[in-house]
Parts: structure tokens; C-alpha cells; sequence
């Protein structure tokens, strides 16, 4: 028994080269000949299924077996063939071995189909980019994109729209991102002449990302609010639209929008999308906390997103209590974590709500007290922390957070009985915040949802139409004379 163990183990590792090879191969052909089937029949869903099939195959693949593949599909001696090939890195003879053995045992049909040879040049950006080649990535999605200006076929924009991903990343990560930005804003005229909607989208995300990579608010504001605007294609895109909309209303102190479009980012965002969602929680977070709203603590213990918001919910803390000391405590520990984030500035803009949450609860817990230990208890910093004391309870109390006077010539602040706030118009706002947001989701889905095309019904034949018409025209005479016999 213990032979016949080991004799059944032993060829494993052998042959898993030889195993995993074909089989990768093997589908790829099938996703060309899908490609081939949907480029004929001008059938778009079947490129969309072909990219998703490849994103799913991308960690199966190797060298020698996309080699195999471009010369499967790309005809022998091409200029496509020869440029891609010379991008690929040598893998050692044994692998390239089996790979032509197991293409050599079908007979190779050559396409010159664009949309397969516009295929090769995204499987092999892929490959470079997660073999971390960025060089040869930035070589190849050039190449890429200048033979796409070239074409014009619908069958062609899920392929270019994946292609100006991956171009953009490819100099992202190099961080030669400036480079492309006048490309990119050709690229979007074009598609804009040509009608490609998808691209459009991809392009003004990518556009944004630029800008907002450089900090250019203004000129992404400026961007996006010129472009023309029409029904989101791709959920992924209109999640990534309304996350750099996001990030541009809260620069622009334009908080209440920001924070619809974040959380409805986070909200519409695939569960896959870990990354994307945590980004998203994080400035929805000092979103509300700059509208002086306080995350509820389910925000921060979702499911794979505990380590990454911990900064925040220690954050959200200090300001939920109006500790000024904690809240300087909390930035400076995890000043590295929001400088990568990108929110540090936003943070120096929460220590005004810190001391405006702190005086909040002083007037709630006094009925009087002196300014003196009401910059103790704010823990003010300042020269004159009297004199700050007095201008920030005047501020606070001229913007109505709280109810309260000031007597300046025995130094008090003197705070007013809580009325109940239901003798107010404060529950009638919240509800009907509450009443809009769920007719909106509501309005949002019945937009989304698509309907199947009218093939079912029955057509209706020329008999019947002059049928139908002959009562149409009896209907108008009789409506004709009645209104006759009425005058």
C-alpha cells in the first residue's frame, strides 16, 4: 500500500508544468475564439465575457504560455507578433518545450481580426504588469494605444476602455503619470467623436485621477463639469466617478454633497472591491465628522476593514468627546497613515468642530462658568487663551451651536435652558432627509433595472394595421361630428 502511495505521488510535481500549461493555453484559444465569435456577430456582451474570463486567468499565466498563444493567434511574421514577442521575458527551455508540444498538437488558425490582436496586446499588459515589468509595461501600452487610435468598431471599445486602465497604471506606477495627461485628454475627444460611452467614462476617471493625483481640484472640477454627461455603462466606472466627485466636494467645502456621492460610492462598490471601500469610508468619515455628524461604531468593525479605519475611529473619538489634547495626541500618532491617505489636511479643519463639540458639552454641563476654565477645559494652547476662549464661545454662540450669552464684564458665560427639541422642526428635517434618501434609492433602482427588448411581442402584420387604422380614422370622424352637433 505504501508503494502504490508513493507511486501515485511521485508524478505529480513532474508533470504540473506540462498540466497547468495546455490547460491555461487551452482556454485562452477558447476566449479567442469567443472574441472571433462576438467581433463576426457584432455581438458586444461577448467581448465584455472574453475580459472577464482573462482577469480571471491572469495569475495562471506565463511567458511561454501567452509566447504560445501570440503565435496561435497573431499570423506569422506580423509586425503585432514581433513587437509583442520582443516584450515578453526568455523562460527556460524546458517550458517552452512542452508549450510548443501541446500547440503543436492543433493546428493553428491565423486571425487578423483587430479585435483579437488589440486581445493580445491586453493579455500582454497584463502579464507585464503583474510580473512587475513596468518598463516593458509602459513600452507595450504605448504600442497599444497607438495602433487603437486607428480603429472604430464597438466591438473594439471594452477592449480600448481596458487597455486605457492599464495604460494609465502602467505610468502610475513608474510615476511618470503627467506624461500621459495630454494623450489621455486626445483620447477622450476622440471617443467623444466616436460615440464610445464606455470609453468616455474610462477616460474621465482616468483624467480625474490624474488631476487629483497632482492635486489639481480646479482643474478637475473644471474638466468634469464640462464633459459631456450620459447613462453610466459600468457600475466599476460610476463608482470611481462618484469617489473622485467625492474628494472634489470636500476640497470645495461642498460637504453634504460629498458626502452623498462617498457613501453612495461605498454603497454601489462590487464586495471585492476591499481597497476601493476602505478609501471610500475614509473620507466619508471626516466628511461627517466636518458636518458635525459621528460615525456609528458598526462603520468602523466591517467585515476586513477593523485595521485599516482604526485611525479614524480613534479620530471620530476624540471629537465625539471634544478633547482637544487627545485630538492632537490621535493626528500625531497616525500622521504618517493620513498623510498617505491624503486627509491631513482635512484633519487640521476638524479642530474647530473639536472645540466647538467641547464647548458644546460645557454649556450643556454648566448653567455658568468663567472663560477662564472654560479655556482649561478646551485645553486652548494659545498666548491668550482667555481672550481665544471669549471669540470662540462669541463665534459659537453667533452660529447658533449653542444656546448661551456672554457676559464680557464678569468674564461668564452664562448657558440657557434646554428646551425639548421635539417642539421644534428639527424631527420634521430629519425625516424627510430620510423620506428623500429612500425615494432616491428607490428612482436609482428603477433606472437600473433593463428591461428585455420588445423581440417577444407579436409583429403585427399589414392586415391588422389596416385595421387598426381604418378604426382610428371611424374614431376621429365620430369625436369630428359630436363636437360638430355641440355647436
Amino acid at each position: 500500500m505504501t508503494q502504490d502511495v508513493e507511486m501515485k505521488e511521485l508524478p505529480a510535481p513532474s508533470n504540473s508544468v506540462s498540466s497547468t500549461g495546455p490547460s491555461t493555453l487551452q482556454q485562452l484559444k477558447e476566449i479567442s475564439s469567443l472574441i472571433e465569435t462576438g467581433a463576426y456577430a457584432r455581438e458586444v456582451r461577448r467581448i465584455v465575457r472574453a475580459v472577464r474570463l482573462t482577469i480571471a486567468l491572469r495569475r495562471k499565466l506565463k511567458a511561454s504560455v501567452v509566447s504560445a498563444f501570440l503565435n496561435f493567434a497573431l499570423s506569422p511574421g506580423s509586425e503585432a507578433l514581433t513587437r509583442l514577442s520582443s516584450y515578453l521575458p526568455k523562460e527556460d527551455e524546458h517550458d517552452m518545450e512542452v508549450d510548443t508540444a501541446s500547440s503543436t498538437t492543433q493546428a493553428p488558425v491565423k486571425h487578423s481580426l483587430p479585435e483579437l490582436e488589440i486581445y493580445c496586446y491586453l493579455l500582454v499588459l497584463i502579464f507585464l504588469i503583474d510580473q512587475k515589468k513596468y518598463p516593458e509595461a509602459k513600452a507595450c501600452s504605448s504600442s497599444s494605444i497607438a495602433r487603437l487610435k486607428n480603429l472604430n468598431k464597438r466591438t473594439v471599445d471594452v477592449l480600448a476602455s481596458r487597455l486605457y486602465f492599464y495604460y494609465s497604471l502602467s505610468y502610475e506606477l513608474t510615476g511618470d503619470l503627467a506624461e500621459i495627461r495630454g494623450n489621455l485628454l486626445a483620447l477622450h475627444r476622440i471617443a467623444t467623436l466616436r460615440h464610445d460611452e464606455l470609453g468616455q467614462e474610462t477616460l474621465l476617471n482616468l483624467l480625474l485621477r490624474n488631476y487629483l493625483h497632482y492635486n489639481l481640484y480646479d482643474q478637475a472640477e473644471k474638466l468634469r463639469s464640462k464633459a459631456p454627461r450620459f447613462e453610466a455603462h459600468s457600475n466599476q466606472q460610476f463608482c470611481r466617478y462618484l469617489f473622485y466627485l467625492g474628494k472634489i466636494r470636500t476640497i470645495q467645502l461642498e460637504y453634504t454633497d460629498a458626502k452623498e456621492s462617498l457613501l453612495q460610492a461605498a454603497r454601489k462598490a462590487p464586495v471585492a472591491a476591499l481597497g476601493f471601500r476602505v478609501q471610500c469610508n475614509k473620507w466619508a468619515v471626516i466628511v461627517r465628522l466636518l458636518l458635525g455628524e459621528i460615525p456609528e461604531r458598526t462603520v468602523f468593525m466591517q467585515k476586513g476593514m477593523e485595521k485599516a479605519l482604526r485611525p479614524y475611529f480613534e479620530l471620530t473619538n476624540a471629537v465625539r468627546i471634544g478633547d482637544l489634547e487627545l485630538f492632537r495626541t490621535v493626528a500625531d500618532k497616525f500622521s504618517s497613515t493620513f498623510t498617505a491617505d491624503r486627509t491631513h489636511n482635512l484633519i487640521v479643519r476638524l479642530r474647530h468642530n473639536v472645540i466647538r463639540t467641547g464647548l458644546r458639552n460645557i454649556s450643556i454641563s454648566y448653567s455658568r462658568i468663567s472663560l477662564v476654565d472654560v479655556a482649561k477645559k478646551l485645553r486652548l494652547d494659545s498666548p491668550n487663551p482667555v481672550a481665544d476662549a471669549e471669540s470662540i464661545v462669541s463665534k459659537a454662540i453667533r452660529d447658533s451651536a449653542i444656546d448661551a450669552t456672554l457676559d464680557h464684564a464678569n468674564g461668564w458665560m452664562v448657558s440657557k435652558e434646554t428646551g425639548d427639541i421635539y417642539s421644534t422642526n428639527e424631527p420634521q428635517i430629519a425625516f424627510n432627509s430620510r423620506i428623500a434618501f429612500c425615494l432616491n434609492m428607490h428612482n436609482e433602482a428603477v433606472r437600473a433595472l433593463r428591461f428585455p427588448p420588445n423581440s417577444h411581442k407579436e409583429k403585427e402584420s399589414a392586415e391588422k394595421r389596416r385595421e387598426r387604422q381604418q378604426q382610428e380614422q371611424e374614431l376621429a370622424k365620430h369625436i369630428a361630428e359630436e363636437d360638430d352637433d355641440e355647436f
